[in-house]
């Protein structure tokens, strides 16, 4: 009898043994499939940017005359050493001008001047007498455009060779909306001494076109323009960006797409003008979904292709920027314009216009934000025929 119940406390032992066994196998490979899953979640998870706390980095100035109501949607490049911003600035006659300011760090603008450093023209912004439709002042019941009735709107800078480019939208008081482009000197721009060139117009007469970027360097020898995100993106090369002499313009996609489904069921545009990376060229774009809203410049990011950027290699899943905070509501409710980004140090600090009154700034590690969008969903190839 004592060998008996010694032998099944011996079996009930190994019994247990073995139990304890499978459950802490069990709980090994659970811990393990728990820290993968972590890990590719969080390489898929999209990387959102992180607002500066300094928020907003830029606000109108009162005692200025021509940026006393709203200074937003700029354009940011880095040169030596410095974040420099050409802003869209409107006071209180209703016309848009761009503003210069500068910052050491990315984050206080300690540099800013009092002056405009690009004013429009009658023809290229400033309204014929005949398209003045409403009161000659900042209005924003009036004009949806940002509270102004003319001027230029909404710049975005690239530097190729020595020179530095500005596409803008020449808005003409509902005369037209049309791309534009001039260009500076890189040594003029550094010396403040604001030589700009001819303006030449990139879209033709009767089309309303805004959002289009120029690549910061020539693709296959050839200056590359890109002027459409929807259905697909279109892209214009030319030789000589003087082609553009008032007979030629860019025959711009006036079709209107997105994903339906998704946050980008409505695609608004480009944003910045594109960033290179060994995964492609980085570009901010600006979407909404009206299941959800009315309207809104939500902030997507996508990779194109370097040597042909009509395919796009990845797209993120989700906005990585959207209107939550006061100063991206405070006027125009629901907008994040981020018509500026720039690699400073080791950061993707992009700028924005936040609810068409201020500008504001957000950022994320560079490399860990490029390896996050790659891996956020799976590879999407656009190729448009034709172009």
């Amino acid at each position: 009898m004592t060998s008996f119940l010694a032998a099944t406390v011996v079996i009930a032992g190994v019994a247990v043994s073995e139990v304890m066994l499978g459950f802490a196998i069990f709980a090994i490979i659970f811990a393990w499939a728990a820290l993968v899953g972590l890990w590719w979640w969080g390489k898929r998870k999209p990387l959102p940017l992180k607002r500066l706390p300094e928020n907003p980095v830029l606000e109108p100035v009162p005692a200025h005359w021509w940026e006393s109501e709203a200074v937003f949607n700029p354009a940011a490049f880095v040169d030596h050493g410095r974040v420099h911003l050409l802003y869209r600035a409107l006071g209180s006659d209703g016309i848009s001008r761009i503003g210069y300011a500068s910052s050491a760090d990315g984050v206080h603008f300690t540099e800013r001047l009092p002056y405009p450093v690009y004013m429009p023209a009658r023809g290229w912004g400033i309204p014929r007498p005949g398209h003045r439709w409403g009161p000659l002042s900042y209005h924003t019941e009036v004009y949806a455009s940002g509270g102004g009735w003319g001027g230029s709107e909404d710049p975005r800078v690239v530097k190729i060779d020595d020179r530095y480019y500005m596409t803008f939208t020449a808005f003409d008081g509902w005369g037209f909306l049309r791309m534009a482009l001039t260009s500076i000197g890189a040594d003029h721009l550094l010396k403040k001494d604001w030589r700009w060139d001819n303006i030449r117009f990139l879209s033709p007469p009767g089309e309303i076109q805004k959002n289009w970027v120029l690549f910061p360097e020539k693709i296959n020898g050839r200056f590359a323009i890109l002027h459409s995100l929807s259905p697909e993106v279109h892209i214009a090369y030319v030789d000589d960006l003087n082609e553009f002499d008032g007979t030629k313009f860019i025959q711009g996609s006036t079709r209107s797409g997105g994903r339906p489904g998704h946050w980008d069921a409505v695609v608004r545009g480009a944003g910045a003008p594109p960033l290179k990376t060994s995964a492609g060229w980085l570009l901010l774009y600006h979407g909404f979904d009206p299941a959800h809203s009315e309207s809104g410049y939500k902030v997507g990011a996508m990779l194109l292709d370097l040597n042909d950027p009509t395919k796009i290699l990845h797209r993120s899943s989700q906005p990585i920027l959207e209107a939550k905070e006061w100063y991206e509501n405070d006027w125009k409710p629901g907008v994040t314009y981020a018509s500026g980004a720039v690699v400073f140090g080791d950061d993707l600090i992009v700028y924005y216009g936040g609810g068409d009154k201020r500008v504001a700034a957000a950022k994320a590690d560079f490399q860990e934000f490029i390896e996050r969008l790659v891996h956020d969903e799976p590879a999407r190839l656009s190729k448009v025929v034709g172009v």
